[in-house]
This record gives structure tokens, C-alpha cells and sequence, in this order.
């Protein structure tokens, strides 16, 4: 039960950073703004249903592709723990050009009839940025077959938790305008950039011993 609890306390602050529903709300206010509020509410829903397929997908399958691939745990701690940190670095450095660039992205599919999985899903949502972070943390589980079963447990609810605030985030995503502001919003999104810097450095920190560890071991 622990291994759960510390799976999710891991899984759930890792993808809220690269996620970021909140300032994601706002972009998803802006590009269906001209819909009804059904409209968008189905919308919400079915983004947040995608993004928990996207989610779990790469959680649950992520480590037996890399096996199958024949990529180590620790080359991707090192690869994905760079990409998540300088992922953080630029949203920390400048976190208003990223979220413009998104705003573009899903705003060229603004007449498109069902726009929930391209691109409000993958990549405007659970872009390859949340695939990988997913993917780190799936593969991080322990070998021992009944702390497997409690860490993904924790690694599944941390994804469903993750679900749930996407929906909340977007569906009242007009109300979360109006609370928050744009101050608001920069506040919360240089909060999560730092949280995800700190997290891709810490994975590869990870990396980095697994590497080092059998080396200075022998010596």
C-alpha cells in the first residue's frame, strides 16, 4: 500500500507539471469559444477520456517497447530526464511564447468537426512531453512482482487524478478565466516549469547512477 501511495505521489506532480491543465484551459477556452457550451462541455469530456488513454497507454506498455527496442532504463532516465528539464527550462524562461505557439497549433483546426483528439488531445493536451514523462515513470516500477502490482496501482490512480483535473480545468475552463486572470495564470505556469525542472534533473540525476554505479562498483 505504501508503494502505491508513493507511485502516485510521484506519477501525479510529474504529469500536472507537463500537462499544466490550467494554463491549458485558457488555450482550450480560446479555440472553443465559438461553441456552445454543450459543445464544449463534449469536448472536455473527450479530450479528458483521450488524454487518459494517451496517459495509460504510456504507462503500462511504455517499458516492454522500450525492452522490445532494446533501450536500458538508465539511457532513457538520461534521455527523458534532459528532455523534461530543458522542457521546464524553457517554459520557465518563457512560458507566454510556448502557450502562444499552442494557441496557433489548435486554432488551424478550429473548423474541423471533431477536433478532440487532433490537436486538443495529442499534442495540444498529452503531447510527446507527457508520453515521455509517462513512459519514465512506467518504467521506474520495481521488480518484485507484489510491489509492481501497488505501484502501478498508484501510477493508474496518479493518471486518473490527472484525468479528472483536465476535465474539471477545461470544462469550467470560463469561470477559471474569470477567477484567475492572466497573472494568475503565468503565476501557476512558472510554479509547474520550476516543479518540472526540478523533476527531469532528478530522473536524471537517477539515470546517471545506474550508469555510474556498476562502474565505480567494479572498480
Amino acid at each position: 500500500m505504501l508503494e502505491a501511495v508513493h507511485a502516485f505521489l510521484l506519477g501525479f506532480p510529474a504529469l500536472f507539471s507537463i500537462v499544466n491543465p490550467i494554463s491549458g484551459a485558457f488555450i482550450f477556452r480560446g479555440v472553443t469559444e465559438n461553441r456552445t457550451p454543450d459543445g464544449r462541455a463534449r469536448l472536455a469530456r473527450l479530450v479528458a477520456l483521450n488524454s487518459l488513454g494517451v496517459m495509460m497507454g504510456a504507462l503500462w506498455a511504455g517499458s516492454y517497447l522500450l525492452a522490445f527496442f532494446g533501450i536500458t532504463l538508465a539511457a532513457l532516465r538520461v534521455a527523458g530526464g534532459l528532455v523534461v528539464a530543458l522542457n521546464g527550462w524553457r517554459l520557465l524562461d518563457a512560458p507566454e511564447d510556448r502557450e502562444v505557439r499552442k494557441q496557433e497549433q489548435a486554432s488551424t483546426a478550429e473548423g474541423v468537426e471533431d477536433i478532440a483528439l487532433f490537436p486538443l488531445t495529442i499534442p495540444f493536451t498529452t503531447g510527446p512531453g507527457t508520453i515521455a514523462v509517462a513512459v519514465a515513470l512506467g518504467a521506474g516500477h520495481p521488480k518484485v512482482y507484489g510491489e509492481l502490482a501497488w505501484f502501478f496501482l498508484g501510477m493508474s490512480a496518479a493518471a486518473l487524478a490527472m484525468t479528472a483535473t483536465i476535465w474539471v480545468t477545461y470544462h469550467y475552463a470560463d469561470r477559471l478565466t474569470r477567477m484567475m486572470g492572466p497573472t494568475g495564470t503565468r503565476t501557476v505556469t512558472r510554479m509547474s516549469a520550476f516543479l518540472l525542472l526540478c523533476i527531469g534533473v532528478q530522473i536524471l540525476i537517477t539515470g546517471v547512477e545506474d550508469v555510474l554505479g556498476p562502474l565505480l562498483a567494479a572498480r
